[in-house]
């Protein structure tokens, strides 16, 4: 296989497979205008472009190309303008739609894939106590150091063929979809022999009590009680999921998925390959879940193997705070790493018209040699708990009050407060919507060190989208940074200064050929003044900038 280019630190697009034009033929057709063409050289392609059905991607049923929103020929159109791609590895889970799951659901203790999925029962085996529920709660020392992103413990109930519920881990998303019985279904199914009439108003039962959302061993049965066991193991037997498994790491068929996968995303024609929760792989009773080590590390080194098989460099995606070091423990493995620093030590700087946290950072990335990934905004939002040692909690408390009080939501780990993970927000309304400010910011990180990966909607200077979060309902704060663009709409967008700008620097970083992660770099800093420098052999770029009036020159 072909070998990803070391030094290749062109300007990498962000978007989903829809967000010009409601498909990728549409954007395709968007980066081959003359006035995009040359601005991109990448583009992270998010993995609804894949057969998904949740978390707009992130629950992938197989890595098969979502006929609904792209085609292998425009893929191939892609790689003709000169594009490579980074796809996404959910490494940690697949969707219960997924074969291999459909396989467990219809087989039970025969399936091939019995084992493909984190069994809870026979995981704790001999570290905890059985419930009535049919689960096996475990001693406290053995969870004591264990994160869970939701309340209670991550499990499903799977019911087998043979009427049994057995648990599997589920560390993300469930949802129990029970099947809203008709008079006839409960005519048919229920061993009682029940006239129509009847049959009709318990239907009605059920179907209120479904859509208060009760589960059926908690329904009000009212006159009908005497049917509880029977209706209660007719919905049970007949019901649906939603949701993502873990896999289990242990298991042989889950190393050859992993293979068919990597060797599938580097067929499409992907140079970065960007893992997905990776970091909630390794279990072990008594060890962390998240990012536990060494069985982290060991994980993802056996994953390179199989990248290097197929010629593809490795980003794993974990957000921790600056002062847990794990960026470097990343970089010092030999890993491209996120710059998720980058967003709010730009607008912080910005703010305090000091370039000063921005040299620290730069300084760092340079002296230790990180290859990063940095950006502006993205399909999350602008991350905060990682900047916790870099920045103090009184400067983050700062930033956070002005990014909401310009329109951002923010978003607690378990609603915990001082456990902030993001400010939900495009980027340009995080900087109160000043396009001098825009532009900078976009002139600031094309000049950083790293591969520069650039959300679509910043492109286009995109506004905060509050009707779209109302839209979403509960849990839809990130689609304030989501718009769907038409295609129409993003070519009339190409005679905004803002984006001709923003063109313009991304071609610019493309082109000029001292910029490269074997460039050698300097930033100077002086109050709000900086400048920032890259050169390669005989060639040298320059920015010079003013933070507090936002000007720049480049030279």
């Amino acid at each position: 296989m072909e070998k990803t280019n070391a030094n290749d630190s062109r300007a990498m697009l962000n978007a989903y497979p829809d967000s010009i034009g409601g498909s990728l033929k549409d954007i395709v057709t968007f980066l081959s205008k003359d006035e995009v063409k040359g601005a991109f050289g990448s583009f992270y392609i998010l993995p609804s472009v894949f057969n998904t059905d949740l978390d707009r991607g992130f629950s992938v049923i197989d890595y098969d190309i979502n006929e609904e929103l792209a085609s292998r020929e425009d893929i191939e159109r892609l790689k003709s303008l000169g594009i490579d791609l980074k796809l996404d590895f959910i490494l940690n889970h697949s969707s219960v739609l997924s074969k291999q799951f459909q396989d467990l659901l219809k087989n039970g203790e025969d399936s091939k894939y019995r084992d493909f999925f984190i069994n809870w029962n026979e995981f704790w085996k001999g570290c905890g106590e059985m419930t009535e529920e049919g689960y096996i709660r475990p001693d406290d020392k053995y969870i004591e150091n264990m994160f869970f992103r939701k309340p209670g413990l991550p499990i499903l109930m799977v019911r087998f063929p043979d009427g049994r519920d057995v648990p599997y881990w589920n560390t993300f998303y469930q949802e129990v979809i029970y099947k809203r019985p008709s008079a006839q279904d409960l005519m048919h199914e229920l061993p009682e022999k029940l006239q129509y009439l009847t049959a009709v108003r318990l239907s009605e039962v059920i179907c209120r009590e479904l859509d208060n959302k009760k589960a059926p061993k908690d329904f009000e049965l009212g006159k009908y009680e005497k049917y509880r066991a029977s209706v209660t193991e007719y919905l049970e037997a007949n019901r649906r999921y939603l949701g993502q498994m873990d896999v289990n790491i242990k298991s042989p068929l889950v190393w050859e998925h992993y293979e068919n996968t990597i060797k599938t995303l580097a067929g499409y024609g992907a140079r970065i390959v960007r893992l997905d929760a990776f970091a909630y792989g390794p279990k072990e009773p008594g060890e962390k879940n998240f990012l536990n080590d060494p069985g982290t590390w060991e994980l993802l080194a056996k994953v390179r193997e199989l990248a290097d098989k197929y010629g593809v460099t490795l980003l794993p995606e974990i957000h921790a705070s600056y002062g847990e070091g794990i960026y470097q423990t990343v970089a010092d493995k030999g890993y491209m790493t996120y710059d998720f620093f980058l967003p709010g030590l730009l607008i912080y700087a910005l703010e305090k018209k000091d370039g000063s946290v921005l040299k620290r950072w730069a300084d760092e990335i340079t002296e230790k040699k990180i290859r990063t990934v940095n950006m502006l905004g993205c399909h999350d939002g602008i991350p905060l708990l990682d900047l916790k040692g870099f920045l103090s909690d009184d400067d983050i408390d700062g930033l956070i009050d002005t990014l909401v009080s310009r329109g951002g939501l923010v978003k607690n780990l378990h609603g915990q407060k001082k456990m902030y993970y993001q400010v939900n927000a495009t980027y340009f309304s995080a900087l109160g919507e000043d396009e001098r400010k825009m532009e900078l910011a976009r002139a600031i990180q094309l000049f950083m060190p790293g591969k520069p990966q650039i959300w679509y909607l910043d492109l286009f200077a995109g506004k905060n989208d509050h009707e779209a979060v109302k839209r979403a309902g509960e849990g839809g704060h990130k689609e304030i940074n989501r718009t769907n663009l038409s295609l129409e709409d993003a070519e009339r967008a190409l005679e905004r200064d803002i984006v001709k700008k923003q063109l313009e620097l991304l071609k610019l970083r493309n082109t000029h050929p001292a910029f490269g992660f074997d460039s050698d770099f300097e930033m100077i800093c002086e109050g709000s003044r900086i400048k920032m420098t890259f050169k390669k052999n005989n060639d040298t770029i320059t920015l010079d900038a003013d933070l507090d009036d936002y000007s720049y020159r480049i030279i």
